[in-house]
């Protein structure tokens, strides 16, 4: 490996692998992972759990009740349950079984960074098994603060907290965003929302994909991936979205039939004296009728699962906007257990077990595959600033 693949100074990164302490970007070394760590979001699953569920999530913010309850209707509408864990109840199995079909004999231990369970109790009870090397892979496949470095500041805070530091080391699989798993999935849904546009009759210079993605505040768009990236304003966050796109609509065109698209985002939070990228995707349906559209496909490119941001922004409030526009639209299905998604994170899993080399690695786009080990700086959060992280160098 060239000097400009990894940082030569011994335990670079904390809580590190043997094979990932000193920093390489991509490990190229088996690794003989004993656990795998599915690190979630996390939801309330009652009425009762909705406050003290956004709480967590606001933690350290200062944000008053009666401000979270703002929020709280999106959850109160669904009986205060919130899909994600039972997604993730799903996924764990889903994952089991498939490194039950492969031989691998890995365990997976589930927790949460906002509710029950737990990161802790998940990493706990590892480390009650004897399972010490564990390979974390979280339900997010793009780099920014939130999708990426505040679970590699979980994992740190988590082994701190629980004084499982000296025993327990937690790497990362790489961020997923082009991997042939993943995209499959939204591949298949565009091509089946366009040719079923144009088997109604509608033209294709009719029809628009909107890929939707959660918005982020432009300070920490620009920051996401690594400090010499050079992805412009949106960061490696906005442009690795923008590449799977791309991959996505060219299949379609290639299939079915060349058709307009746009990256837009949804569920913004922040104040409004706050940058965050744009535009939001219902200004953009609003549009539509004026731009000579009949006919939109909302694709959730940014989530793995039919979580809360895509029950209620996109299933509720898109479509609620798509109707006021008077124009057809369908909503593509995320990943969720899909098989090609879960066989490819297991093959995320094998790359690291067997030291696959970054050339035999699959990606999509011309940006992967992406680092095992974050870069320096990566993916910072000025409000917040530098924290201890696994799976990174620091800071």
């Amino acid at each position: 490996m060239s000097t400009t693949d990894t940082d030569t100074t011994p335990e670079t990164v904390l809580y590190a692998s043997p094979a990932a302490a000193s920093g390489p970007k991509w490990v190229e070394t088996p690794v003989a992972y004993d656990g795998i760590l599915l690190a979630g979001f996390g939801g309330p699953e009652g009425q009762d759990d909705v406050i003290p569920f956004l709480r967590n999530v606001t933690r350290g913010r200062g944000i008053p009740d009666e401000r979270l309850e703002e929020v709280a209707h999106h959850y109160r509408h669904f009986d205060g349950i919130s899909p994600i864990n039972a997604q993730n109840r799903a996924l764990k199995a889903a994952l089991e079984a498939e490194i039950e079909r492969r031989g691998l004999g890995l365990p997976v231990y589930w927790g949460n960074r906002n509710w029950g369970p737990y990161l802790e109790e998940a990493v706990t009870e590892a480390a009650g098994a004897g399972h010490t090397t564990l390979l974390a892979i979280a339900t997010s496949a793009y780099s920014s603060f939130s999708s990426c470095r505040q679970y590699r500041e979980d994992y740190a805070r988590v082994l701190e907290s629980t004084g499982l530091g000296e025993t327990v080391t937690v790497d990362k699989v790489r961020q997923f965003f082009d991997h042939p798993g993943f995209v499959d999935t939204f591949v298949r849904g565009v091509k089946d929302a366009v040719s079923g546009f144009v088997a109604e009759g509608i033209a294709p210079e009719k029809i628009r994909v909107l890929f939707s993605t959660h918005s982020i505040p432009m300070a920490d768009a620009e920051r996401s991936g690594p400090r010499d990236g050079g992805f412009g304003e949106g960061g490696a966050y906005e442009a690795q979205h923008k590449a799977v796109a791309e991959v996505v609509m060219a299949e379609v065109a290639d299939a079915v039939a060349t058709v307009e698209w746009e990256l837009v985002y949804q569920s913004r939070s922040g104040p409004p004296t706050q940058p965050w990228l744009e535009p939001d995707v219902n200004d953009v349906i609003a549009e539509l009728p004026g731009r000579g559209v009949e006919a939109v496909a909302i694709v959730p490119l940014g989530f793995v699962s039919d979580h809360m941001e895509v029950l209620w922004d996109l299933d509720t409030e898109a479509m609620e906007a798509a109707e006021e526009a008077g124009i057809k639209a369908v909503r593509t299905p995320t990943p969720g257990v899909d098989p090609a998604y879960v066989s490819g994170l297991i093959d995320l899993v094998e790359e690291r077990l067997n030291g696959t080399p970054k050339a035999e690695r699959p990606h999509v786009t011309d940006l992967g595959p992406w680092y095992d080990v974050c870069r320096p700086g990566c993916c910072e959060n000025i409000r917040a600033g530098f924290k201890p992280v696994a799976a990174g160098i620091r800071p």
